[in-house]
């Protein structure tokens, strides 16, 4: 389905900017089949491994005669080609900011003063300092977050301390300890690096920067003394490496990216990447609905950055209509949209600082990167603190809050549902309703 694929956090790379033939696995097709019935026999099938209910991807040594096949299966509702993107130079540029002042004023942290989002509304920010001065409730349970992206360096000194650690499963054996089908997953997977059995390794660290940077806008260590502050407090970051440092991940490995996570707790999936074409898959976005169904997992999204109306570009999965999916555009420290972003009255949720956004990448340096890509950890960020709040919450029942308590911008109303940029502050004191 991700047919032209590549992250969210360059103003350098839009999706307009890629190659528009298809590109997809010839030894992969992905099969939804009947309830209760089982694929055919045939020749071309090497292997069959299931990604969720009847949805299997099937390894095959030749895909255009198992194609033939399958038309002709009576237990077959449809199949899908695993699409990927032409490979793209990834090259994040680093930008000079300014001190923000009184940013991240009630954090040791000694960076934490550059991250300009801590900022009130008035200022332009989703006033996480406001919202921790203000708190008249204590997170109650732990929040755990997946970042699907390039990978986490779960070593940086803002980081080791919030990564989800998988307890049943022992470091190191070689075993699969809790039998979840994956050895030494720890951390979390990378379905970019496969055994011979096509299962994914346990080893998602980051090779590029992209998702150590998303992971430390949400959870950096508060208080260590040591570089940012996450904006929020109780959050565990589980890394699930599906994005290749040049951008060309494949639809199968973001299906089982988002299934991974939610059957190991993840409530909220950083999903900053994103396509603009589809070729008519539906898979990625049955996951999404199924996900929030079985396990309360809601999908945050980038918009993207080519500075488009995506109700009539659409671009992928921001487009989706899934109802536990949400779609975010980003803002500057002006309190206006990010030039580069993606809008759409229909499906854009709401807005979040993007420009210029300083936060964690690998080796424990630290960097300014601008996108949508940044504008959704800021988003995840602040749900999950609300989350933990509020732990009895739905996916529907965050997504309808986050939209409800926005700080209204006239002239985001024709450009996003909500019409404003996300609010800790006010999102934490206004209780959600039915709780």
């Amino acid at each position: 389905m991700f047919k032209s694929i590549a992250l969210l956090g360059l103003l350098s790379l839009s999706f307009s900017s890629f190659a528009q033939e298809a590109n997809y696995l010839t030894n992969k097709l992905m099969v939804k089949i009947k309830a209760g019935e089982s694929l055919s026999e045939t020749a071309h099938v090497k292997g069959v491994r299931n990604l969720f209910k009847n949805v299997y991807v099937v390894s095959t040594d030749n895909l255009y005669a198992l194609e033939d096949d399958l038309k002709n299966d009576p237990a077959v509702i449809f199949f899908e080609r695993s699409y990927t993107a032409p490979k793209q130079n990834i090259v994040q540029k680093g930008i000079v900011i300014e001190t923000a002042d009184k940013a991240g004023v009630g954090f040791n942290d000694p960076f934490a003063s550059k991250v300009w989002s801590f900022l009130d509304s008035a200022a332009y920010g989703v006033s996480v300092n406001k919202a921790y001065a203000n708190m008249t409730t204590q997170a109650q349970t732990t929040t755990i977050v997946a970042v699907v992206d390039t990978g986490v360096d779960y070593t940086h000194e803002d980081l080791k301390e919030v990564m989800w650690v998988n307890e049943k499963e022992i470091a190191g054996n070689k075993i699969d300890d809790d039998q979840n089908g994956y050895i030494d997953d720890v951390h979390g997977i990378n379905t970019l690096s496969r055994d011979a059995n096509g299962v994914a390794s346990g080893n998602p660290m980051d090779t590029h920067s992209h998702g150590t940077h998303v992971s430390g806008t949400i959870a950096a260590k508060q208080n260590n003394g040591k570089g940012i502050a996450g904006i929020a407090s109780n959050v565990k970051i589980m890394a699930v490496r599906a994005v290749p440092n040049d951008g060309d991940e494949t639809d199968v490995n973001v299906v089982e990216s988002y299934i991974y996570a939610a059957k190991n707790g993840a409530k909220l999936i950083n999903c900053s990447f994103g396509k603009a074409v589809n070729e008519g898959g539906k898979i990625v976005s049955e996951a999404i609905d199924f996900i929030g169904t079985e396990y309360g997992t809601l999908v945050v999204a980038a918009a993207g950055n080519d500075s488009k109306n995506i109700d009539t570009n659409l671009t992928y999965p921001a487009s989706y209509q899934n109802e536990t999916l949400l779609v975010i555009a980003a803002t500057a420290s002006s309190g206006a949209m990010s030039s580069f972003s993606n809008f759409g009255l229909k499906n854009v949720d709401v807005a979040a600082p993007g420009s210029n956004i300083y936060s964690s990448v690998p080796g424990n340096r630290y960097a300014s990167y601008s996108g949508t890509s940044m504008a959704t950890p800021t988003t995840v960020g602040v749900l999950a603190e609300i989350l933990s709040h509020y732990p009895k919450m739905s996916a529907l029942q965050l997504k309808a809050h986050i939209m409800q308590t926005v700080t209204k911008v006239p002239s985001f109303a024709t450009k996003m549902q909500s019409g404003g940029r996300i609010d800790l502050d006010r999102a934490l004191n206004e209780q959600p309703p039915q709780l």
